[in-house]
């Protein structure tokens, strides 16, 4: 069965044709079957003018791989076939078919045609205050789904991140809004950026935006008194995709990414939000805001297992090794940093980097030793496990007989009170909110009669060894 190759235009010169057919195979024998099936077998061939070669492929993302890391190897293959090549251009095929379209006459009204599904093409201007280019905030163009690595911690997060990016804009959106969220460096980044380059190869229309860059994009339009169009702009597109939910803030921003939230999801468009904690805990946010967020589906990205953390690690070496030949790291060296290394992605990162450094900047070979030496500052202690209020209630509740609702009810029998002031005290010793915080979280009440229950309890735990007992099995209960 033959393998594929990339593909030549059918009225391309005979030897041109030839020729390229010669760099295909010299350059499947060069990088190897693996690598030449997945990167090369859609580039192709569009057209030669004077001393430049055009070739094609259909993503920004294949572009941006083959022009970082094969550029100067399809160069010098060229320039063997034909002497007077002096530069190779690599374009997107949607791109070129744009700019192919733009030669061609405009409608009777003098504007662009509109898109397959009949609406009116989404210029750039429409939304110049949030979108750079073809993109909101910048896409990395190695975050893909080809680039993720997938383990029992990421499966759920990743099937639906996979599934939102296959569906079309004529499919029912399954999962709206997707709501992925987990601790920093776990690949919630990564997961997003990768439903938008899976969407733009699409063809569909993506808004890829960090919650900084919606805030900017909001307050510039108000500034501009372009705040009418900002809104239809954002309303007329496929999918929106809004990175580090948790730091959007400000009460008419928040206005408006709940209506904007609404106006997408009641239209059957897609929304996907990634956040360092769940809706319910976004305390900042308005609570009609969570409980949208809420409503569609809430997956989260857990901590990496070790075998996960391993392939990382291969991965990044392997992807290290293409800049710097001379480097290596022996198995047994990667499955020790893998059990060393347990917080997040980045840190692998990291040591990838470091161990790269100190072995090309002082000729030393890597191992065991030189990885202990160089990471660790990065080997930090197991941290306990991330205690929620929602934990909180729960434990509290069951074990002292009542119900959730009673905790968070206005009941003052004793029952409830003193059960109440617990899950305070250890909402404020295990937790990071404020005050103000758990107050809205146990019912909206005020910050004082939260610290009224935290100082009541201290004074109590102090002369009553048996409450005193009775707390640290409720912390041990929630640490487990």
């Amino acid at each position: 069965m033959a393998l594929p190759r990339p593909e030549q235009k059918t009225t391309m010169p005979e030897t041109l044709v030839v020729s390229w057919d010669r760099i295909c195979r010299q350059l499947r024998a060069e990088v190897g079957e693996d690598v030449y099936t997945s990167w090369f077998t859609s580039i192709s061939l569009e057209s030669c003018t004077n001393d430049c070669i055009r070739l094609s492929v259909p993503t920004r993302f294949l572009r941006n791989w083959i022009h970082t890391h094969y550029s100067s190897k399809l160069m010098k293959l060229w320039v063997a076939e034909i002497a007077d090549i002096k530069k190779i251009d690599l374009v997107v095929r949607s791109t070129l078919s744009r700019m192919e379209d733009a030669a061609k006459p405009v409608t009777g009204n003098g504007a662009p045609p509109p898109d397959r599904a009949g609406r009116p093409p989404f210029t750039v201007g429409a939304i110049g205050a949030v979108r750079a280019g073809n993109s909101g905030s910048p896409l990395d163009s190695r975050l893909s789904f080809a680039t993720f690595l997938v383990g029992r911690s990421n499966a759920l997060a990743h099937a639906a991140a996979k599934q939102v990016a296959e569906s079309d804009s004529s499919t029912v959106a399954r999962f709206n809004p997707l709501y992925i969220h987990s601790a920093v460096g776990m690949g919630k980044t990564h997961l997003l950026q990768a439903v938008a380059w899976a969407g733009e190869a699409s063809g569909r229309r993506m808004v890829y935006l960090t919650a900084e860059k919606f805030m900017y994009g909001f307050v510039a339009a108000l500034k501009n008194q372009s705040a009418i169009a900002f809104k239809e702009a954002l309303r007329g597109i496929d999918v929106l995709i809004i990175d580090d939910m948790q730091f959007l803030q400000g009460t008419k921003v928040q206005q408006e990414f709940c209506h904007t939230l609404n106006a997408l999801v009641d239209a059957g468009r897609q929304v996907v939000i990634a956040a360092d904690r769940t809706p319910s805990e976004l305390e900042s946010l308005e609570e009609r805001v969570r409980s949208r967020l809420a409503a569609g589906l809430v997956v989260e990205i857990g901590t990496l297992e070790a075998e996960l953390r391993l392939r990382i690690l291969q991965s990044r070496v392997a992807a290290m090794k293409l800049q710097h030949p001379g480097f290596d790291v022996p198995p047994a060296v990667m499955e020790h940093v893998s059990i060393q290394i347990t917080q997040n992605g980045r840190d692998l990162d990291g040591a990838v980097t470091r161990l790269m450094a100190h072995n090309q900047l002082s000729g030393r070979p890597v191992t065991i030793e030189m990885a202990d030496e160089v990471i660790r500052d990065l080997v930090r202690p197991a941290d306990p496990r991330r205690i929620r209020v929602e934990d909180i209630l729960r434990i509290v509740a069951k074990h002292y007989g009542v119900s959730r609702a009673d905790l968070l009810s206005s009941r003052r029998t004793a029952n409830v009170v003193r059960p109440r002031q617990i899950a305070m005290y250890l909402a404020k010793t295990l937790t990071l909110r404020s005050l103000p915080e758990i107050g809205r979280r146990f019912g909206g009440r005020d910050h004082t009669t939260v610290l009224h229950a935290v100082r009541k309890i201290e004074g109590l735990v102090q002369g009553d060894k048996g409450l005193a007992d009775e707390i640290e099995v409720l912390k041990r209960q929630l640490q487990e």
